[in-house]
């Protein structure tokens, strides 16, 4: 399993403000760090895909947990 360095709650946020939390906590993260993201918008499963091609952030998952959607991005 996949160590997580820090854990951002955006549920009940829409776009685009679950990609903005995240970009802000990846700031405070080192190369390799991971950042688990928990989000409750169904755009963000394609937001989080966009935003880890545009920035070189690694996707390692994108899952889908009841009504939840849990990402873990890796800071390149």
């Amino acid at each position: 399993m996949t160590e997580v360095t820090k854990e951002l709650d955006a549920s009940g946020l829409n776009c685009p403000m679950p990609i903005l939390r995240a970009k802000k906590a990846l700031k405070e993260l080192g190369p390799g760090d991971v950042l688990k993201i928990i989000a409750t918008d169904p755009g963000s499963v394609k937001d989080f895909e966009a935003f880890a091609k545009q920035t070189g952030n690694e996707l390692l998952e994108s899952t889908e947990d009841g009504d939840s959607f849990v990402y873990l991005l890796r800071k390149s």
